[in-house]
């Protein structure tokens, strides 16, 4: 039964090659799934790591008690503690660092990369004895020798197109600075080499940008051969000023620098791997069905060996065998084929303004175990299911029809299964339809009714095929005999059209359900983010630790075509034990950029002493206009009595409070700074001319940005429209795969059909006939799967949105028509592409070989 095996394997070889594909493509996407994960991951951890290979201890400033500057506190690194560190017991060297973060501009003026917080690393070029920086190899130019000069690593200069001598602008913590470059560099640091920026300078500049003159942020020290960390840790804090310094191992900062990064970094592990599942799923579907097809095909065959005398144990240990050899054969070549779609996930997901995290590819264990187990062990299920079924089936039987239809009886237990999961998971998520909030519970609730949901779908799906395709067959029947043919093949075995289809339907049933949530979510975004803007435009800093020079909102108010430019001081507020933001305005400009509806109360009495709530914080506090409340702003450390001058309607743009800019730039922790410039144009339109007015007129500062309300609620999406984009990414890998399981479903049955095409085309259809009838039949598959698809995706999306609606303030459920249309059209364009090769195939059939073949 061996060589059986082995000789079917080779005297079927077009067959070989199409079982060979199936497994190999469901291997492929799996395995490059769950490689991209692995290596996403990764990416993000180096990203947001620094690297302590080469670091023993690190002697850092203890945080400055109440009152004191932190420049002040930390004057105790400076050069006499290097000399004295330097000669402890087991050090080998010490590097003293002056580090802290640059954002730069590319050669074109625009910020480079600066929204990424992990991406612009700055330090001080320390040469040693040798005039080179050990940690900073140069590959062109030198080092940077004084304040006006400049080195960066390779990736930031191609990617801001820099060379030897050009002029960069940068920003630190406020004004545009200017340097030229003199020098490129390459570095291990992961978060640059994982698409990060890197700004070198020299030693002098970097202590004067981030400690003082003479003074150092850290000082690393690198361990003699043997010496043990901890201890060498523990003599190095023996001559540090115990209030002053302190010092940390490095695997003791690598060990609390992996939690944090894990934390930070785990949903970009758990999302592709959710994806992966459903590949596999997916995939699953194109393996199992084609040996379905396979077996069936081959009943004969098996009645001729069971006639012969072969036990049904086996034949069926020969399809084993079979499927074995072409698991392995499939999984070693669909894990390689994966590698491939891995490398180039991070180009197709990411994009030329937002990249995803550079990094190599990581093979973990469960890649290869995932090869393995698809490959093999569904390769194995998905033979012995239809052969051990084959295999009862007696002899003479077998001889005279190569199909069994499937009972009454199990159609029964099939529609009481279906109807019962239906019921099931349907139900579970009508319950969610009351819920308050998106709590864990729901979201696992949401999930596994979801998940009931599709798996009911599958179980019902053939038999709800023969209705659905009949429905769609009046569009068909337009086709004349052609779609009548057409529409009756893809009736000839339901099981097989509703396996074919299902993959489609799992991945339209995601997609359209992801594009309701992800409408609906924009949407409500969108209300939140721009609501209570009045002005076109927003100056805002990048970061919690920035402010914009108050100068520049005077430049920006002399801007030409800008017709008001009030600038707005962001602070805290403590009040009745709760943190609230408080927003500094100008009285006499503030209702010209932002809409805000008074509900009592006038903005006209807004002075020092003087507050307005919004109505969530009036009511939780149970006061109106007129009364009094007890607070602090900002760092005054000083509770005093403020009249509540208004309450106002919540506004995102507004914050919680709205106050005197005079009194919170004042208290504010960045004093006589401001944090946003709210600029109204006279057109009351927003260009690209405007904005490029505006950005010279702060500076070209890449720590500012220019934003006009489209780009407010892209950037209130966020997370949220990068977890979408990814989310579709993936998707389409379940597109591909359903694509191709038609591809591979039409192949072998027109394998099958092989006399009856033979047959029509001898009693007068032309190849133009039979290549139409194969298109619509693909076509007619792809609509049922796609129906299915909507109905499941738009009816989950609409119990889940009562999570979202619980979550987020004015969320309701949006239909994205346009890009449902859109779905649909893709569907049956993938019907009508995978019919391309089958078709052309079934059309080059000679009708006389033909209807002659056995």
């Amino acid at each position: 039964m061996l060589r059986t095996a082995l000789r079917n394997v080779l005297a079927h070889k077009a067959r070989l090659v199409m079982t060979v594909l199936a497994v190999c493509l469901g291997v492929a996407f799996v395995c490059g799934t769950l490689v991209f994960a692995d290596s996403s991951a990764a990416a993000h951890r180096a990203a947001a790591s620094r690297n302590f290979a080469d670091i023993a201890v690190t002697v850092s400033p203890k945080a400055p008690p109440p009152g004191t500057a932190v420049n002040e506190h930390a004057d105790v690194l400076d050069d006499t503690l290097v000399r004295k560190l330097a000669g402890i017991p087991g050090v080998a060297a010490v590097r003293p660092a002056a580090d802290g973060v640059a954002t730069l501009n590319a050669s074109d003026g625009s910020p480079l990369r600066a929204d990424k917080a992990w991406a612009h690393p700055a330090a001080a070029y320390v040469p040693g004895k040798d005039g080179k920086d050990s940690r900073y190899p140069l590959v062109k130019g030198r080092a940077p020798a004084n304040g006006g000069e400049l080195a960066v690593d390779s990736g930031t200069a191609a990617a801001g197109r820099f060379r030897i001598g050009d002029t960069v602008t940068l920003a630190t913590d406020g004004p545009v600075m200017t340097k030229r470059l003199v020098g490129i560099v390459t570095t291990k640091d992961t978060r640059v080499t994982a698409g990060g920026t890197l700004a070198l300078f020299d030693m002098a500049t970097a202590q004067r940008l981030f400690s003082t003159p003479g003074h150092y942020t850290g000082i690393d020290l690198s361990a003699a051969p043997g010496t043990d960390q901890v201890a060498l840790s523990a003599r190095v804090t023996a001559v540090l000023p115990a209030d002053r310094a302190e010092a940390t191992s490095g695997s003791a900062q690598a060990a609390q620098q992996a939690t944090n990064v894990d934390m930070r970094t785990r949903g970009f592990e758990k999302l592709p791997m959710i994806f992966a599942g459903v590949s596999l799923f997916i995939g699953s579907f194109l393996i199992v069905n084609t040996f379905t097809m396979l077996v069936t095909q081959r009943t004969r065959e098996i009645a001729l060996l069971r006639a012969i005398g072969a036990t049904r144990r086996q034949v069926v240990r020969s399809v084993l065998w079979e499927a074995l050899l072409v698991g392995l054969v499939a999984s070693a070549a669909g894990f390689v084929l994966g590698l491939g779609i891995a490398s180039v996930l991070p180009g197709i997901l990411g994009t030329s303004g937002d990249p995803l995290p550079n990094g190599p590819l990581v093979i973990g264990p469960r890649s290869v175990v995932a090869a393995l187990g698809v490959g093999v062990g569904v390769t194995v299920l998905a033979a012995w299911l239809p052969s051990r079924k084959a295999a009862k089936v007696a002899p003479v039987e077998a001889m005279r029809a190569a199909g069994q239809p499937p009972t009454a009886g199990r159609s029964r237990v099939r529609a009481v299964a279906g109807l019962a999961l239906l019921a099931l998971g349907a139900g579970r998520l009508i319950t969610l339809t009351g819920a308050k909030d998106a709590s864990e519970e729901n979201l696992q609730n949401a999930m596994l009714g979801c998940a009931v949901l599709v798996v009911a779908m599958i179980v019902l799906a053939p038999l709800l095929a023969a209705p659905v395709i009949r429905l769609t067959g009046r569009l068909t029947r337009r086709f004349g005999v052609v779609g009548h043919l057409a529409r009756e093949n893809a009736l000839r075995d339901p099981r097989r059209t509703a396996a074919t289809a299902s993959a489609l339907m799992i991945s339209t049933a995601l997609v359209a359900g992801l594009a309701v949530l992800g409408n609906s979510t924009s949407q409500a975004l969108d209300h939140q983010a721009a609501a209570g803007l009045g002005a076109d435009y927003v100056i805002g800093t990048r970061g919690n630790m920035n402010g914009v020079d108050p100068a520049a909102a005077q430049r920006v108010a002399a801007t030409p075509g800008v017709r008001t430019a009030t600038a707005v001081a962001d602070s805290t507020l403590f009040i009745g034990g709760s943190v609230r933001e408080i927003s500094g305005v100008d009285p006499a400009t503030v209702k010209d950029v932002m809409k805000l509806d008074l509900t009592s109360g006038s903005l006209a009495d807004l002075r020092p002493g003087r507050i307005a709530l919004s109505g969530t914080v009036a009511r939780e506090h149970g006061v109106r206009a007129g009364d009094e409340v007890n607070a602090r702003i900002g760092r005054n450390q000083e509770f005093a009595k403020y009249t509540v001058a208004a309450v106002y309607k919540d506004n995102p743009v507004a914050h919680d409070v709205l106050g005197a800019r005079t009194e919170v730039q004042r208290n504010s922790y960045m004093p006589d700074s401001v944090q946003r410039i709210l600029v109204r144009t006279a057109d009351g339109a927003a260009s690209g001319n405007t904005e490029d007015r505006l950005r010279t007129a702060v500076g070209n500062n890449p720590l500012l940005k220019v934003q006009d309300r489209k780009e407010i609620v892209r950037e209130a999406a966020g997370t949220m429209g990068d977890l979408l984009t990814l989310m579709y990414g993936l998707l389409a890998i379940g597109v591909v795969i359903a694509s191709l399981g038609i591809v591979n479903t039409l192949a072998m049955s027109v394998t099958e059909r092989t006399r009856e095409i033979g047959a029509l085309r001898a009693i007068g259809m032309d190849r133009a006939g039979i290549r139409r009838m194969i298109r619509l039949e693909s076509v007619t598959v792809a609509a049922f799967g796609t129906l299915l698809g909507l109905a499941g995706g738009l009816f989950s999306a609409w119990a889940v949105g009562s999570l979202a609606n619980g979550a987020m303030e004015g969320y309701s459920l949006a239909m994205p028509w346009g890009t449902l249309l859109l779905v649909c059209l893709a569907s049956l364009a993938i019907g009508a592409v995978a019919a391309a090769v089958p078709a052309r195939r079934a059309a080059a059939l000679s009708p006389l070989e033909a209807v002659a073949e056995a």
